[in-house]
């Protein structure tokens, strides 16, 4: 890792550089087709409402990466916990550390926002990933399967149509 390492919160002029990191991460997950945002949502959402963080990894001044995340809430836990939506370094920085550097700036938010846990998704398919998540201590919850209502499902449901 180099030694101009640096983690720091996105500014509300970045909004733009927030949303390339989200297309270069859905290129990387083959489902680019679905980035509907657009630079005055991620403004909005981020910088007005505030309804997530994003916090960028820079080396010498350059920004290699980045990380999405916001609060949830665990009823059983009965705290907030930190969860991360998106993680994502740069293909040709990967493997030196960078990606493992801003989880652990982000547990040390979680530890000091008093969260109960941190989690976060990732593809069965990518072991490298898993790999790092593994050698941190984080555990896989292969008994729990994501449900999602996309915006058209989420609508009809809203207006009684199932």
């Amino acid at each position: 890792m180099s030694k101009e390492f640096n983690i720091r919160p996105a500014k509300p002029d970045e909004a733009g550089l927030v949303l390339e990191f989200i297309k270069r991460l859905a290129e990387y997950e083959k489902c680019s087709g679905e980035v509907v945002a657009d630079e005055s949502t991620i403004y909005h959402s981020l910088f007005v409402e505030r309804s997530a963080e994003v916090v960028f990894a820079e080396e010498d001044g350059v920004v290699i990466g980045f990380a999405l995340f916001f609060h949830n809430f665990s009823t059983f836990v009965g705290r907030k916990g930190l969860y991360l939506e998106d993680l994502f370094i740069i293909p040709e920085k990967r493997g030196h550390g960078y990606g493992k550097a801003l989880l652990n700036y982000l547990a040390g938010v979680a530890v000091e926002r008093n969260c109960g846990r941190m989690e976060w998704i990732c593809l069965d398919w990518n072991q490298p990933a898993l790999k790092v998540y593994r050698s941190i201590g984080a555990i896989p919850m292969d008994e729990w399967t994501v449900q999602r209502l996309d915006e058209s499902a989420l609508k009809s449901f809203a207006a009684g149509e199932d």
